[in-house]
């Protein structure tokens, strides 16, 4: 039997997802809702918004769909999986319950709290006056973090009482996050190199990914604002096998254990954000999803089959599959629109694509694409995510950046320095 796969989302993970399960012999059609330009080469586009969970749900019985595998967060933290499973469907992702870790910053710091999992000393409040008290009183550098889900930039760096006063300001009473910031969690301010590990669960068993250190900063040298990924590289080359497992027992199966322990057992994907500090890793913050960028450069590792593996977490069979990742490594290198990651121009024409992705060991998978009138043009701040393997990182890394110069679109701009530096 070959098998029809539904995939949520539109930008470079789901590309990438969407590639990797398309090369699956047990899958014969893979929809991606709403998709971009670049997931039309590896199945079929539908014009469903992400959020559209009736549309959705409708979609997948009329089509018979044998899985359905959710992207971002917000669908996920609106409870597609909920409604997917209410009526009989095999869906890939963590119960609105289960992904409360990602979509409330203080539900999943108490949570860590009570697992004993090794996290930055932090206060949450609803009331700004005491949230204001509690900075001024503070004397030390801290993150002050929007509770809510803020697309990744809810969270605000302060080397000062005067700067938390300011993030406070602009996540309470100005509502620049909406919603999102009734609640904030204050923390402290950690340093030291970070890394993300990714990992394939079904509610009892925990495996990890190779571990991926990404690049937020917009610029050459860790410079400019943070963005949403301008590249990455897997595995990180300073995290042995031995930490890896130090990471599975004191990070991530707590998750696992917690969550079957309060009835609302963890399957899809987990997914923490480390950082090593000279007292030992912390974790930063828990996603419920693939990451994105770190998606674009773990699926080309991957050798096993990707449909089996998400099968096999759906019945709680995850053990019994051997993942298997090919020797080396690959590097991930975004392509962004001028000004991202601020405001940026769209549709500007994009070329040389088909010559990039021609290199040997090297696949370019589309983020924010369009066709209009057949050209292929750009429809978001993160473009386009160039990804190459190699036997080892520098390889990866030529590979990556040779493809690169095949690619133009107006005012392109991208680092140069991707696995270069140490991020953190």
């Amino acid at each position: 039997m070959r098998y029809t796969v539904l995939i949520v989302g539109s930008g470079g993970r789901e590309h990438a997802l969407a590639w990797s399960l398309a090369r699956s012999p047990q899958v014969d059609k893979v929809f991606i809702a709403p998709g971009n330009a670049g997931t039309q080469a590896v199945g079929t586009n539908v014009a469903i918004s992400v959020e559209d969970i009736p549309a959705l749900l409708n979609f997948a019985q009329e089509k018979e769909v044998n899985l359905t595998i959710v992207g971002p967060e917000a669908p996920l933290a609106a409870g597609i999986v909920d409604a997917f499973q209410a009526w009989g469907l095999r869906v890939f992702g963590p119960t609105q319950a289960a992904a409360q870790l990602e979509s409330s910053k203080a539900f999943a710091k108490s949570f860590m709290v009570e697992q004993g999992i090794p996290t930055a000393a932090y206060a949450a409040f609803t009331d700004y006056e005491e949230a204001m008290e509690y900075v001024t009183e503070l004397k030390r550098p801290c993150v002050v973090k929007a509770d809510g889900l803020a697309a990744g930039k809810g969270v605000i760096m302060c080397d000062n009482s005067e700067q938390a006063q300011a993030a406070l300001k602009v996540i309470m009473q100005d509502r620049v996050f909406g919603e999102s910031g009734n609640t904030v969690v204050i923390e402290e301010l950690l340093t030291g190199p970070e890394v993300s590990i990714l990992a394939f669960c079904d509610g009892k068993t925990v495996v990890p990914m190779p571990p991926a250190r990404d690049h937020k900063r917009a610029f050459d040298g860790d410079a400019g604002p943070n963005t949403g990924g301008m590249g990455v590289y897997a595995p990180a080359p300073d995290i042995s096998s031995d930490f890896i497992d130090e990471i599975r027992r004191l990070v991530l199966q707590p998750v696992i254990t917690g969550m079957a322990r309060r009835g609302t057992p963890y399957v899809g994907i987990l997914y923490a954000g480390l950082m090593l500090t000279p007292d030992g890793l912390r974790v930063l913050e828990y996603n419920c999803r693939f990451g994105d960028p770190e998606t674009e450069a773990i699926m080309p590792l991957l050798e096993s089959d990707l449909f089996e593996i998400f099968m096999a977490c759906t019945e709680q069979q995850l053990a019994k599959v051997n993942i298997r990742w090919r020797p080396g490594a690959c590097a991930t290198v975004i392509l962004a629109a001028p000004g991202y990651p601020e405001a940026y121009p769209k549709g500007l024409p994009i070329t040389g694509v088909d010559e990039a992705n021609s290199h040997d060991e090297v696949v370019v998978f589309h983020a924010g694409t369009a066709r209009n009138k057949g050209q292929l043009v750009s429809s978001g701040g993160r473009v386009l995510a160039v990804s190459a393997t190699g036997g080892d990182l520098d390889a990866a890394l030529r590979r990556a950046y040779g493809a690169i110069e095949d690619i133009h679109f107006d005012g392109m701009h991208y680092r140069r320095d991707i696995g270069k530096i140490q991020t953190g």
